[in-house]
């Protein structure tokens, strides 16, 4: 930038290098030198005085066109030098620190799914080492000390197979007994007719009906949780697959559901047969108890649902069957379990 008044003393700025030099221009005034890192390269006039940055050059009262000529020179040649060796310095790491505030509370947790967690479940979360597995019998210990919201929380199997569902050899869907039930009270209905309609009622069944039940559900009724057919009623109740089907209600041989055997079939689901399936990704998920029951009870149903998923296995399936199963409350993080001990346990 150029500036206009009497020549002045010269003055550097603190901490910047020096150079000096009057033998060349002892005639003149004295140039001095000074090195910048911060700012630009200012244009300059050849009157009195100018500044060149990083290159800083003071003169006084000079008015030789080709001196001030060579000074220019002379600092573009020195910016020239700084900006390469700045790149330099960025080339290798070097790099400005930002300070930033630091985070405090949920925001400061390093797993992003667990800061929208609530403070029960972080604090429970501290009983189990993620990713370590666990004996069945100290995983189901653990399972009860992570039950401890206001209502009774229902206890859950995950187990990941080796199966791809998506080719019919490798589908997966059966029911199990569970010897000490599922602690739910289970509401059902039975689609039938002629002499089959009384056994039904005496059977315990909760709602029994034939065309006019039929026509209740396709109003919307829907107060059951298992749906009983004869295989007499089948052509009728296909009209039903689109409300049932997405609710797992649809009746169906592989589940048990549809029977001859009304009687029996009732009592079963009242005592706890569960019916369940791989999903897409070929996992299955079944409840085996509530977590006011025993760890005895626990072990013993969730050994049973296990015992079942081996014995249906898929024909289809190869390789290793089983790659992990957890277990959890339905409020309560995951407990992963140690499948070659899960497969081999015995009860005392």
């Amino acid at each position: 930038m150029a500036t206009s008044g009497a020549p002045f003393a010269l003055s550097f700025p603190p901490g910047h290098q020096r150079l000096e030099s009057e033998s060349a221009f002892s005639r003149a005034s004295t140039v001095t030198f000074s090195m910048s890192t911060n700012e630009k390269a200012k244009f300059f006039t050849p009157a009195r005085t100018f500044s060149l940055y990083p290159l800083v050059l003071r003169c006084g009262g000079v008015s030789d066109g080709r001196m001030m000529k060579s000074f220019a020179v002379a600092s573009f040649s020195a910016e020239a030098e700084l900006e390469e060796a700045v790149e330099q310095e960025k080339d290798e790491g070097g790099a400005v620190a930002v300070a930033t505030k630091p985070k405090k509370g949920k925001a400061a947790l390093p797993l992003k799914r667990d800061r929208s967690r609530s403070k029960r479940f972080l604090e429970i979360q501290k009983l189990r080492e993620n990713k370590q597995e666990y004996e069945l019998k100290t995983a189901i210990s653990l399972l009860m000390q992570s039950a401890n919201t206001k209502f009774v929380e229902t206890v859950e199997a995950h187990l990941r197979l080796n199966i791809d569902p998506k080719y019919n050899d490798q589908q997966l869907r059966a029911t199990v007994n569970l010897p000490k039930g599922t602690g739910q009270t289970v509401r059902v209905a039975v689609l039938t007719q002629g002499e089959k309609f009384d056994e039904a009622k005496s059977a315990g069944a909760d709602i029994v009906g034939g065309e006019d039940l039929i026509e209740q559900i396709k109003g919307g009724f829907m107060d059951f949780d298992k749906l009983l057919a004869t295989p007499d009623m089948m052509p009728k109740v296909a009209s039903l697959g689109k409300i049932l089907g997405p609710r797992g209600l649809m009746p169906n041989p592989k589940a048990g559901t549809v029977t001859t055997n009304v009687p029996q079939a009732i009592a079963e689901f009242k005592k706890g047969k569960v019916e369940y399936r791989a999903d897409k990704t070929g996992i299955v998920h079944l409840p085996f108890g509530k977590a006011n029951f025993s760890e005895e009870d626990l072990t013993i149903n969730f050994l049973a649902a296990v015992r079942s998923v081996e014995t249906n296995k898929p024909s289809g399936a190869k390789g290793v069957y089983w790659k992990s199963a957890h277990i959890c409350s339905s409020m309560g993080p995951s407990i992963r379990l140690n499948i070659k001990d899960m497969l081999d346990f015995k009860l005392p």
